[in-house]
């Protein structure tokens, strides 16, 4: 062999060599089937329930998804899925309503997954997950352990009731709001719900949910004692000097290039939207348990500015610009008067929120949560436990507010309710204390509040009297 032929035989040796090292390489790089993810978490599931599959792959793309079921000696196909675009995940939507399941059958749910990778000598990557199922066709039974409550237009009601079977979630539906309930020392679950301000005698038709851990739902009209209530209609004119007041604040919530009056209408409005939504998530955050006893406090020595669910119409040089329903009750002390927290409790919130300005929220356990802003400091943490009249902050005009005062509230599950009732012993006895108690769940012995604090001098201290414009918005 001659030493040109030598130099192209090692060439070639070298160049085969490099390939082979290559395609070793390819073939071995990813030897890892994909992630595979069931979106269901218990061991039993509903034919009718939704489901799907999600495939991840973070070295290559999935190439396909196959799902089947195998009971006793039967395999079912129950959906094959392939891909060519090159995606690194897939999720794969399914049912088992056609796998020929019945009730209480024990099965396999089998999940193979393969990427498009080089591994498997060219034919990829495989991952198997199987998974023991039983179907479960039988949704939970709700059976009322309380007497019918009584349940006035913007207020609250407490039900009691328990259920045949584990559940995941279960409370009253009013509409598109949903109230969970909790269950208690013995068994049973307790829901306080709402009678919305906002919605028509007609059209509160509460109903109690339970959808087990199957995924089987059951709904149960809930009967109720409907009370109408008209709420009061107001006027409020905005002046040019609330707006020059208030104009760095309502920058600060709604930036950008507007008019004063173009500004007013975002936070009055929109914000107010973005805010309502904020304390329903906020409601969530509740304890499972009652944390409070007896009625909430009043603010000491206030006088009443504004009431639950009044409608207002706000005019600006004389003509209607907007429309907008004002909750909780305004309160009207001293100036930065001491806040004391209505009843024991959690704080979940403390920071500002837009129309509400500086604001802290309490939960009280079970959905029931209160409500204190405009106020002009915070002296208490997130995460801090109050007890009935310890102080959390001063009142003052923080977000919508036109004059130093309190905007109090109570909220069910994040939804304002009148909070008269909860300063009434009468009524949580009787609508609350009393029907727990009818269904064998024993609350925290009721204490009666002690009467309203009165005044230190036998004068009433002065009233300030709002500006034209400067009523609490």
């Amino acid at each position: 062999m001659t030493k040109s032929a030598k130099k192209i035989s090692l060439l070639f040796i070298v160049l085969l060599t490099l390939f082979l090292l290559g395609g070793l390489f390819l073939l071995f790089q990813d030897r890892e089937g994909p992630q595979i993810t069931f979106s269901h978490t218990f061991e039993s599931i509903s034919p009718d329930l939704p489901v799907f599959v999600t495939v991840h792959d973070s070295a290559s793309s999935v190439k396909s998804v196959d799902i089947r079921v195998r009971f006793q000696e039967n395999e079912v196909p129950i959906t094959l899925q392939t891909y060519s675009e090159g995606k690194q995940e897939q999720t794969v939507p399914f049912s088992l309503a056609n796998a020929g399941l019945k009730n209480n059958d024990v099965f396999d749910l089998e999940i193979t997954a393969t990427d498009g990778s080089f591994g498997g000598f060219g034919f990829g990557n495989k991952n198997t997950v199987i998974l023991p199922l039983r179907l479960d066709t039988s949704p939970p039974r709700i059976s009322i352990k309380s007497s019918t409550p009584y349940v006035r237009k913007g207020g609250a009601a407490c039900v009691v009731y328990s259920l045949s079977k584990e559940v995941r979630q279960t409370g009253v539906k009013v509409n598109e709001l949903f109230f969970p309930a909790f269950r208690q020392d013995n068994g049973e679950y307790l829901c306080f719900f709402a009678f919305p301000y906002f919605m028509d005698n007609k059209d509160f038709n509460p109903q109690l949910a339970a959808l087990d851990r199957a995924g089987n739902l059951n709904t149960i009209d809930l009967p109720v004692t409907r009370m109408n209530r008209q709420f009061k209609q107001d006027s409020i004119a905005i002046s040019q000097a609330f707006l020059d007041e208030k104009a760095a604040e309502f920058e600060s919530m709604v930036p950008g290039d507007m008019s004063d009056i173009e500004r007013f209408l975002a936070v009055n409005g929109r914000l107010r939207r973005e805010n309502a939504a904020a304390l329903l998530e906020m409601g969530k955050n509740t304890a499972p348990r009652v944390l409070w006893q007896g009625s909430f406090l009043r603010l000491p020595r206030a006088a009443s500015r504004a009431g639950f669910a009044d409608r207002r119409s706000y005019l600006w040089e004389g003509q209607k610009i907007d429309e907008q329903t004002h909750l909780g009750f305004d309160l009207a002390s001293l100036k930065q008067a001491p806040v004391p927290a209505a009843n024991g409790g959690t704080v979940v919130f403390t920071g500002s929120l837009g129309i509400y300005g500086k604001l802290v929220v309490i939960d009280h356990g079970l959905g029931l949560q209160s409500l204190y802003s405009h106020l002009s400091e915070i002296s208490v943490e997130n995460g801090q436990q109050l007890n009935k009249g310890d102080i959390l902050g001063k009142t003052g005009t923080s977000g919508m507010a036109g004059g130093d005062h309190l905007h109090f509230g109570i909220l069910l599950s994040g939804l304002e309710v009148t909070p008269l009732e909860w300063l009434d012993d009468h009524w949580i006895k009787d609508n609350v204390i009393d029907r727990a108690k009818e269904a064998g769940i024993a609350l925290p012995e009721f204490i009666p509040s002690p009467p309203a604090e009165a005044p230190a001098e036998k004068k009433k201290a002065p009233v300030r009297k709002a500006r034209p414009g400067q009523k609490r918005p």
